[in-house]
């Protein structure tokens, strides 16, 4: 879900910044060689890829009006983790996973201070485990499924500026969790019903080239399950970012070119019921997640690639090396 942040416009940002190669050049190239320079760690997600909640400040809603967009994930875990380090794969039953997530998303401001937002997942995932933890009994088996929709309102009416938001409202168990062989935290359905609570704020930081300020952004996003199915109930979570962007402006027929940083944070509580496994469950973990906009006429698309900097996983549970986002919108 690409939630509040996937719902605005940098037109108010943009206003105040002017020219500046150097100073964006050197931001997106300080932001790829992060990247290039960390180790190996993974990132980690069984049942909700809660870190995909949370997006970048460039779609921010600035009037009245409306927005629809797709958002294309990717996750491969494949590396086991316990605690802060790999772990032998012979320590967890679930040996690959990997997902593809689209998402289909509108959202409509019906003046400065109020708004609605639905968002469709359809999730492709592939899975290979085994019973007995080896090779020669891996079971492997794929699933195309829609997920579990998101309905929200938004209140942007505490600043003129629609510079904070909150928002409100609940994922609803559409997602498939049925699925033969599949333990209920790989399922692409929770099964659950969750009331949904954000919020953000975004603002200019005191740094400039010339006149154009560098921007910065805070939000989060607390996903609590209150009605269950089949004695199982997924972990409380709460994911959040920080991050700051500079925009170039104008640059050839692109009416923006934005290279950001952001840092992402989630933090999940343990499974509970007899059919979850509260023992190899709930996480805490950090990334760094540089990545670049740009706009053509009403047309955005925003791409960036997620690394961990920190993880800390209960139990054992699958991981991946990478995540990376791309998104494609359209104001209307």
């Amino acid at each position: 879900m690409r939630w509040i942040f996937s719902i605005a416009s940098w037109r108010r940002v943009r206003a105040a910044l002017g020219n500046s190669w150097e100073t964006g050049l050197k931001l997106f190239a300080v932001s790829a060689a992060l990247v290039g320079l960390m180790p190996a760690l993974t990132w980690a997600c069984a049942c909700g890829c809660g870190v995909f909640e949370v997006a970048t400040p460039s779609l921010l809603p600035s009037g009245a009006g409306g927005m629809a967009w797709v958002d294309y994930d990717f996750m491969d875990q494949y590396i086991n983790w316990h605690a802060t380090t790999p772990a032998s794969e012979g320590q967890n039953n679930d040996k690959k996973l990997e997902t593809n997530f689209v998402t289909a998303g509108g959202q409509y401001m019906f003046n400065r201070s109020w708004g609605a937002m639905i968002e469709v997942p359809y999730w492709q995932r592939d899975y290979t485990g085994t019973y007995v933890g080896n090779y020669a009994d891996r079971i492997s088996s794929s699933n195309n499924s829609i997920g579990d929709i998101r309905l929200l309102g938004m209140w942007t009416g505490l600043q003129e500026d629609m510079s904070t938001g909150f928002l409100a409202g609940f994922k609803v168990p559409s997602g498939d969790w049925h699925y033969p062989l599949w333990d209920r935290d790989t399922q692409i359905g929770t099964g659950s019903t969750d009331l949904l609570l954000g919020g953000y704020k975004i603002g200019n930081t005191p740094f400039k080239v010339g006149d154009r300020p560098f921007g910065w952004y805070l939000q989060g996003l607390y996903d609590i399950p209150f009605l269950d199915q089949d004695h199982y109930k997924p972990g409380r979570e709460f994911d959040g970012a920080v991050g700051t962007f500079y925009d170039f402006g104008d640059v050839g027929p692109l009416m923006e070119l934005a290279p950001q940083l952001a840092f992402l944070g989630s933090d999940r509580t343990r499974d509970r019921g007899i059919n979850a496994s509260p023992n190899d469950s709930g996480y805490d973990r950090v990334a760094i997640a540089p990545g670049i906009e740009t706009m053509f006429k009403s047309v955005r698309a925003y791409a960036d690639i997620e690394v961990p900097l920190y993880k800390n996983m209960v139990g054992y549970q699958l991981t991946n090396a990478w995540a990376t986002k791309l998104i494609i919108s359209y104001d209307f």
